[in-house]
């Protein structure tokens, strides 16, 4: 049995799928057995109702220290970056390389990097006119949304499209192939 933990700060939908595959045995070697967030969330809210270990952290330069002690304490063979907002350090990315992933709803390289999530993402799509659009898992390493490609897949942008539409057809993709990457690992 793989052992996740999920790292959160919003409404943790793609959590809420790893857990929904894993009930209905689509990923029948994992378990979510950590959830750690860098504030409180629905996610943790419903991350404790599922009784899954819940920690909520503050925002502060010792995130990532913290984070890592908790990792130390539960050992998780993967670490999921889902709707993460806060930046792990360099030392704990080297420590946990190859093992720490992350969800980006954009074609990585286009729309990554430092303050490019959600809508926001969405938003410079739509403004800059492009035809397509779509999400990618990648590791996660020093450098914000730069670690080697694990999977992404692509969408047609409409010329109606909106960045709430285009966030929901991305939401689609993100679970997919967030479900598909871990089933590859």
């Amino acid at each position: 049995m793989k052992k996740l933990a999920v790292l959160v700060s919003g409404k943790g939908t793609n959590m809420l799928h790893i857990i929904q595959s894993i009930s209905n045995g689509e990923l029948s070697n994992f378990e979510v057995s950590l959830v750690i967030s860098d504030r409180f969330c629905k996610a943790i809210q419903y991350a404790c109702k599922k009784n899954i270990k819940t920690f909520s952290l503050k925002r502060t330069n010792t995130l990532s220290k913290e984070i890592h002690f908790l990792m130390m304490k539960y050992i998780p063979d993967f670490i999921i970056c889902s709707g993460f907002l806060s930046i792990l350090d360099a030392e704990f990315c080297k420590k946990w390389a190859g093992k720490i992933i992350n969800i980006h709803p954009s074609l990585l390289p286009k729309y990554g990097g430092k303050g490019m999530y959600g809508m926001k993402v969405h938003q410079k799509v739509i403004n800059n006119q492009e035809k397509i659009s779509g999400a990618t898992v990648h590791y996660v390493t020093k450098d914000i949304d730069s670690g080697d490609i694990i999977l992404k897949k692509s969408c047609k942008i409409s010329s109606q499209e909106t960045p709430r539409s285009l966030s929901k057809k991305i939401s689609i993709i993100e679970k997919e192939i967030l479900i598909q990457s871990l089933k590859n690992l």
